[in-house]
This record gives C-alpha cells, sequence and structure tokens, in this order.
C-alpha cells in the first residue's frame, strides 16, 4: 500500500485532482489537529486541496505502509517557506484512504541542557 500514500502526493504535485480523488474512499476524513479542522466526504477533502491558496509543493521523504495504513513524512514548500510534516493515512476494505491526519509542526526553539545527547545539530531546524 506504500504505493497508494506515494500515488497519492504524486497527483498532488501534479494536480491531476481526478486521479487523487480516485485513491478516496467517498465517507474519507481529514483532520489537522493543530488547527481543528475536520474535512469528512471525498467532494470535500477534494475542494480543500484545489482550493489551497498559493504555490505549494511536496516531495516525499519517507512512506511506511502496510494493508490497513501508513504514515509519509513529506518537505513541503508553501508561498517559498519550508516546513516538513507527518500524515497518517488508514485503508478500507477496497483499499482506498478512508482517513488522512496531517501533523505540521510549528518551529521552536530548542531547549537548552541536552547539548551533550546531539550529535549533530541541524541548521534547518
Amino acid at each position: 500500500m506504500t504505493s497508494v500514500i506515494e500515488e497519492f502526493w504524486r497527483n498532488a504535485e501534479a494536480r491531476d485532482w481526478a486521479a487523487f480523488a480516485a485513491l478516496l474512499a467517498e465517507d474519507v476524513v481529514y483532520e489537522l489537529p493543530q488547527t481543528g479542522e475536520r474535512i469528512t466526504g471525498r467532494q470535500a477533502y477534494l475542494k480543500f486541496n484545489v482550493e489551497y491558496p498559493g504555490d505549494w509543493h511536496v516531495e516525499v521523504q519517507r512512506v511506511h505502509a502496510d494493508a490497513t495504513g501508513g504514515a509519509s513524512w513529506i518537505g513541503a514548500t508553501v508561498a517559498g517557506e519550508h516546513q516538513h510534516a507527518l500524515t497518517f493515512f488508514r485503508f478500507d476494505a477496497a483499499g482506498l484512504i478512508s482517513e488522512v491526519i496531517d501533523f505540521w509542526p510549528e518551529p521552536y526553539e530548542r531547549p537548552t541542557g541536552r547539548e551533550h545527547l546531539v550529535d549533530v545539530e541541524r541548521s534547518d531546524h
């Protein structure tokens, strides 16, 4: 099912909305925990993506999946700002995506006092 998630992101990046919608269950649920938003149904979720403002792009970093669901780590660029996101997927019995949960972390300063535990400090945090 890794290919379903990869195809999901490939279709989103290509703005191939017909192919994107074909991967979704009719009653798909999309959640954004940070904002408390929940969108239910293929048409509403499709419209959310089609109407999402700005110039955005996604690049898949990793995907793990089995027959019931999976997760992806992506890099996303929205209006020139780069972020990483973690997305969890659940599949229905037909192999369609029935649930999508996006986590878009906000950047924050590293806490002090654990420098001795860090092997490499990345500048792109």
